[in-house]
């Protein structure tokens, strides 16, 4: 990996095919810098085949698998995390081990001494694994058929990773024959021509992923079984590729990731033909199938309809207006009749009877009530007029008539 170190994300390098279309070369640059900080394709890459894999598993995961997607998110996005630790974790442990690598690690470098790459997709895969396990447990999922979900995804992942290898022109294989189609040779690689192993693994993993697809739609006949084919598939490509390959993880003379792969192998056969023999004898169902499978999917479909009327609601709720809330109603306008206007008339004339009376006479309180008494009183009977008459004049009422004829003569 040391000569991944000395060349720059910036710096331009080149690959050449001699014997393909005629001879062909590409110069290009591993990656690029964003505010000085490198970014390579070889981690855009992974990212991507991460990315597009995950999409592919989650559009099948509840038609095909019968596992809810929320759940299945939760599982994937541990999964990942614990993928890249063991990728990272397995590729330091074999490096150390191996006495002709120059290399060691420890607990701390092992996280922190990454600028010299260094990850291995077996480690990867025993590290998704396991995670994806213990969440499995934790989401209470289906673990065998999240597996099978999950090994469409890595062959997906594995396809487009691949060639972040080409980008960084590593795994590459021994020296070929010149003439062969697909020789390569390159900056980091050399004059000499190489096998392209990147690019045999990359191929490889492609058919395996349109096989797998095609037969989960309607071959598949117990969880774990597309697992169990991955396994297969391809640890027996991996074992000739990485028979071929000249930067090989080591154990003494033998290559790991080799071994590994024959494991893989034998085992994914020897499972898949015994689980298919009882699955066949004692006629367990998919999980798809199970009542178990049906209720956490339409329970995820009713929370997800839930949540979605709760927006809309939210939505269309008029927010509420400071100004509104402390506003005062404006008073209505009253239309004024014609007895309304007569009324204030009346009431006009009779404030302004009695404020001028009040201001001439303020001392006479006995003539202004009788003045007031014949004004209301003015229609009223000869009872009111005596008692009236009683009240002002204590007199006797011969007097009173006898000054009255006095003055009218």
């Amino acid at each position: 990996m040391d000569h991944l170190v000395s060349v720059s994300a910036t710096e331009k390098i080149t690959v050449e095919f001699p014997n393909l279309f005629n001879g062909t070369e590409i110069t290009y640059t591993r990656g690029f810098e964003v505010f000085g900080l490198s970014i390579f394709w070889y981690g855009i890459l992974i990212a991507s085949g991460i990315l597009i894999a995950y999409l592919y598993a989650t559009f099948r995961c509840d038609k095909v698998f019968g596992l809810p997607k929320g759940r299945f998110f939760d599982v994937v996005f541990a999964s990942v995390i614990g993928g890249f630790l063991g990728a990272r974790i397995y590729y330091c442990v074999f490096t150390t081990l191996d006495p002709n690598s120059g290399t060691k690690y420890d607990f701390i470098t092992t996280f922190t001494k990454i600028h010299d790459g260094g990850l291995a997709i077996y480690g990867g895969i025993i590290g998704a694994f396991i995670v994806g396990f213990i969440m499995c447990k934790i989401r209470k999922l289906n673990f065998f058929a999240t597996c099978d979900v999950a090994a469409l995804g890595f062959l997906i992942g594995q396809t487009i990773g691949r060639w972040g290898n080409f980008i960084n022109q590593e795994a590459f294989g021994s020296e070929c024959d010149k003439d062969w189609l697909f020789a390569m040779k390159g900056t980091i690689i050399g004059d000499t021509p190489v096998h392209p192993c990147f690019l045999y693994e990359s191929a490889w993993c492609l058919l395996g992923f349109i096989l797998l697809h095609f037969y989960s739609k309607k071959l598949r006949s117990f969880d774990g079984e597309i697992m169990l084919l991955y396994l297969s598939w391809y640890g027996l490509g991996r074992f000739f590729i990485e028979g071929n390959r000249s930067d090989s993880l080591m154990a003494g003379s033998l290559k790991i990731s080799q071994i590994v792969a024959a494991v893989c192998f034998v085992c994914g056969v020897a499972l898949f033909i015994v689980f298919k023999i009882l699955t066949k004898k004692k006629n367990i169902p998919l999980y798809l199938n199970t009542e178990r499978s049906k209720e956490l999917i339409a329970k995820e479909k009713q929370d997800e309809l839930d949540a979605k009327a709760k927006r809309e609601a939210k939505k269309n709720k008029k927010a509420p207006s400071i100004l509104e809330d402390n506003a005062q109603p404006a008073p209505r306008p009253v239309e004024k009749t014609a007895d309304d206007s007569e009324t204030e008339e009346v009431a006009s004339d009779d404030n302004s009877t009695g404020d001028t009376a009040e201001a001439e006479e303020p001392a006479s309180d006995d003539t202004s009530t009788d003045d007031t008494a014949e004004t209301v009183e003015s229609t009223s009977d000869d009872t009111s007029t005596d008692d009236i008459e009683e009240t002002v004049e204590p007199t006797s009422d011969d007097t009173s008539t006898d000054d009255t004829s006095e003055e009218d003569k």
